[in-house]
C-alpha cells in the first residue's frame, strides 16, 4: 500500500480506539518494550503525544528506561519552521511545554542538545511495514533527523497496530527504524 492511503487508513483505525482500547495496548506496549534487549541509553528522544489523535504515549516507557538506566536525559524535539529540521531540548521538570500550529507540544525554553548525543529515538508513525519503514505525518521530519543521528543510535517505533506487508513507495531518504514494538510483538529490522 502507498504511503498516503495508509495515513488515512490508520488515522481512521486510530480514531475508533475507544479509551479502554488504548489504556490496554499502552499497558501491553509496556510489557514488549520492557522485554527488549538494548544497552545502556544515557540520552532518550521521545516525543510528546498530541491531545485528541490517540497516539501512543511515551511517558510510561521513558519513566521505565529512566529507572533502569539512572541519570537518563529525555530529550523532547521542537519544530524549526524555517528549516523544517527538528531542535532537541532536555525535558524534565523544569519544562515548559507550547503548543504549536499543528497542536502538538514543543518546549519553549530549555537546553537543546546534538544528535550525536542521542543514545535511542522512541518515533511516532501511523502505520510501518516489515523491513522498518514508517509513514509518519507526511512532513519529513523524522527522516531528516534519523538521517543526521549515530549509526548506533537505536531507533525503535511505537504502534498499537501490527506490520504492514510492504509500504509500496519508499524513498532512498526514508530511513528504517532498528525496531518496532506493539502491544503484540516485537519487531526487529
Amino acid at each position: 500500500m502507498r504511503k498516503e492511503e495508509l495515513r488515512i487508513l490508520y488515522r481512521e483505525k486510530r480514531a475508533a480506539l475507544s479509551h479502554r482500547d488504548i489504556d490496554r495496548f499502552q499497558d501491553l506496549l509496556l510489557i514488549k518494550f520492557q522485554q527488549l534487549s538494548i544497552p545502556f541509553i544515557s540520552v532518550l528522544h521521545r516525543f510528546i503525544a498530541a491531545d485528541g489523535k490517540n497516539e501512543i504515549n511515551p511517558e510510561p516507557l521513558a519513566d521505565w528506561l529512566s529507572f533502569s538506566n539512572p541519570g537518563l536525559l529525555q530529550v523532547v524535539p521542537k519544530i524549526n519552521p524555517f528549516t523544517n529540521d527538528l531542535s532537541h531540548f532536555i525535558y524534565d521538570d523544569e519544562t515548559i511545554l507550547t503548543l504549536n500550529k499543528w497542536g502538538i507540544p514543543e518546549p519553549e525554553n530549555g537546553l537543546e542538545v546534538n544528535t550525536e548525543e542521542i543514545d535511542m529515538v522512541l518515533i511516532p508513525l501511523l502505520a510501518f511495514d516489515k523491513f522498518g519503514h514508517r509513514v509518519g505525518y507526511g512532513k519529513g521530519y523524522y527522516d531528516r533527523f534519523l538521517a543526521n543521528c549515530r549509526p548506533d543510535c537505536i531507533k525503535t517505533g511505537l504502534s498499537f497496530f501490527p506490520a504492514e506487508d510492504k509500504i509500496t513507495d519508499t524513498n532512498t531518504f526514508d530511513i528504517a527504524m532498528d525496531f518496532c514494538i506493539t502491544p503484540d510483538k516485537i519487531y526487529e529490522f
